[in-house]
């Protein structure tokens, strides 16, 4: 009988301790808009307040990776959990104040933001040193579905803690689980990934140019076409999913029943998003990326769903089909990242990862509106279904794609192209 991951110490107090931190992280969306609304009767300086978080993030994504590649990504993770505990309770004091101070509120914030560029693109390496690999695919499986059982709860949870004690509180007790956070990766022991150029008697990695690195990381990801189309298929799904979230309250509230559809529509991705990640543990594909991909192009069908618009009944079950694709591929694709890239790149391609990723949301924010105001909002819906399902699905037609698979007998993936990365002097 295998080994189970949360048998192994160093993932258990991994597991425990992202848990911990995401279930603090999701009450906090809620919690801020509640509380910036209160304070300044203002949607613009919730904006703000969220640009104040996001550009640092996307900034300094790229160097995190660096960061997370040359540093012990455990050292880097128990850092920025530091930084993020002071950052949400210096909030949480300013909103239990009688007058919060919205510039102090958004310095906090880009702070914090700065925080979770470094701390995202560690959570690969983590696992990768701390799991075999036989164990990887429902280790990340396993922190999939915590981090979707957070997001279900947290919004409750931030409702609980709002009305009964107020919004800053929200934000203390999301310091203090990044406080816990931090007590469990500091028993954290972990070997860091061994700097192949200095073994062979190049210069450490700290003592290396950082644009080298960047450019190696970068390369990295150019020289795996399963991997490069890939993340522009994400990016596409992130745009399509900011459309969704951008039309789609005001049309559940005006054609579809009420605000209750939109929270029942919300929820149900919730429920969706936690489902796909416990399959991804059991399933197994043997074409991992192709069949991940393929999930993805559902997202059409709540798109498609809002465009009609179709029933609230229906509109709530293709939003969960579509998050349950979310959820599935998210674990079976951090799987095949953590065996096909070296570790010493893990970081920084994650990084990327993380930066295509996110930087695509904020074009469908800002162009899904505009267009809606144009053309109204079946014209932006029908777009973006169109193109995230054809996007999506379209990778199957990259060889990388459908080469990459599990060899047979063995439940991860098995690599097929690992071309090596030249370093330039």
């Amino acid at each position: 009988m295998s080994q189970h991951p949360l048998g192994l110490r160093d993932f258990r107090l991994l597991f425990l301790g992202r848990t911990v931190s995401t279930l603090g992280d999701a009450v906090v969306p809620a919690a801020l808009a509640i509380a910036i609304t209160r304070a300044t009767g203002s949607s613009a300086a919730l904006a703000l307040v969220l640009g104040c978080a996001m550009v640092p993030r996307l900034l300094l994504l790229p160097f995190g990776g660096v960061a997370g590649d040359r540093l012990d990504p455990r050292l880097v993770a128990l850092t920025t959990d530091l930084l993020r505990a002071v950052t949400q309770l210096l909030v949480g004091l300013e909103l239990l104040g009688d007058r919060p101070d919205l510039t102090h509120i958004a310095i906090a914030s880009a702070a914090g933001g700065l925080a979770s560029a470094f701390a995202m693109p560690t959570t690969s390496p983590l696992v990768r040193a701390a799991v075999p690999a036989e164990h990887r695919l429902r280790a990340n499986a396993l922190l999939g579905s915590a981090t979707s059982a957070a997001r279900l709860g947290g919004p409750a949870l931030a409702g609980l803690l709002v009305y009964t004690a107020g919004p800053g509180w929200a934000f203390v007790a999301d310091g203090v689980s990044f406080l816990l956070s931090a007590a469990l990766l500091s028993r954290v022991r972990l070997v860091p990934a061994r700097d192949p150029l200095a073994a062979a008697g190049g210069p450490p990695a700290g003592a290396r140019p950082l644009r080298r690195d960047l450019a190696e990381g970068w390369r990295e990801v150019r020289a795996r076409d399963w991997y490069w189309t890939s993340l522009v298929a994400h990016g596409v799904w992130n745009g399509a999913s900011a459309v969704a979230l951008t039309l789609g309250p005001l049309i559940a509230a005006t054609r579809l029943g009420g605000d209750g559809v939109w929270v029942a529509i919300t929820q149900a991705g919730a429920v969706g998003l936690l489902l796909g990640s416990l399959a991804a543990g059991r399933l197994r594909p043997r074409r991992p990326v192709l069949v991940g991909n393929l999930a993805l192009a559902l997202y059409g069908l709540p798109l498609l769903a809002l465009a009609v618009p179709a029933p609230a009944p229906v509109t709530v079950a293709a939003y969960g089909v579509a998050l349950a694709g979310l959820g599935f591929l998210n674990p079976v694709w951090e799987t095949v990242v953590q065996e096909e890239f070296p570790p010493q790149v893990l970081a920084r391609v994650t990084s990327y990862d993380w930066l295509l990723s996110l930087a695509a949301a904020p074009f469908g924010y800002v162009l899904a509106p505009l267009a809606a105001d144009a053309w109204g909002s079946r014209v932006p819906l029908l777009a973006a279904a169109a193109l995230v399902t054809l996007v999506c699905a379209g990778t199957t037609a990259v060889p990388g794609v459908r080469r990459l698979g599990t060899a047979p007998g063995t439940a991860e993936p098995a690599a097929v192209e690992r071309p090596p990365v030249q370093i330039n002097s």
